[in-house]
């Protein structure tokens, strides 16, 4: 590669990865996000269609470990494959469309996550707002068919994700306090 095309794809992924302004210091300084960061910027120089990552997100706090991940997603929507080795398995689930699960050197499970995850033995309803009168109407003709009802609740979000808008909700108002929407502050 020449030097020329070299210095301009570093100077972009340098940039791609965020550490545009950390670009004269010295390797050892970086941290350990940053080492990451850097390590991807290498492993994309020459363009490769397929990238071979290995735990990419380990020791990196919350921000950097959404960052990575988001970086890993668009290598995904360029068309690259990208292939992750991980032991996180939340960071496995965000990114990845398939998975395969090693044990003791055996390939146990193969397939695509959103398949995998399924409990083929529950089926889910999600509704708008019920009053009670009708969960027990939704309950009588579960019953009829030979169902039951096993769970009433709301969704929730994981912690990462809350953790992410925690802090950038923070960001935007700089002295004041995050306080989740509820019903009643909803309005």
């Amino acid at each position: 590669m020449p030097a020329s095309v070299r210095r301009d794809r570093a100077k972009k992924l340098i940039e791609r990865v965020g550490l545009t302004n950390a670009r004269r210091r010295q390797l050892k300084e970086y941290s350990n996000g940053m080492t990451r960061r850097i390590g991807l910027a290498q492993a994309l120089i020459n363009e490769p269609d397929l990238i071979l990552l290995d735990e990419p997100t380990s020791g990196l706090d919350p921000l950097g470990s959404r960052d990575m991940k988001d970086m890993i997603v668009k290598l995904k929507q360029e068309g690259k494959t990208v292939v992750m080795c991980s032991h996180l398995l939340a960071d496995v689930q965000d990114v990845c469309d398939r998975i395969a699960i090693l044990d003791g050197g055996e390939l146990k499970v193969f397939g695509k996550v959103q398949e995998l995850l399924k409990d083929q033995d529950v089926t889910q309803l999600k509704t708008s707002r019920l009053p009670e009168a009708a969960v027990k109407e939704v309950e009588a003709v579960l019953a009829r068919h030979g169902a039951k009802l096993l769970e009433v609740d709301h969704p929730t979000t994981n912690l990462e994700d809350l953790f992410i808008k925690t802090v950038r909700e923070s960001a935007a108002r700089p002295g004041q306090r995050y306080v989740p929407p509820t019903p009643a502050n909803k309005a």
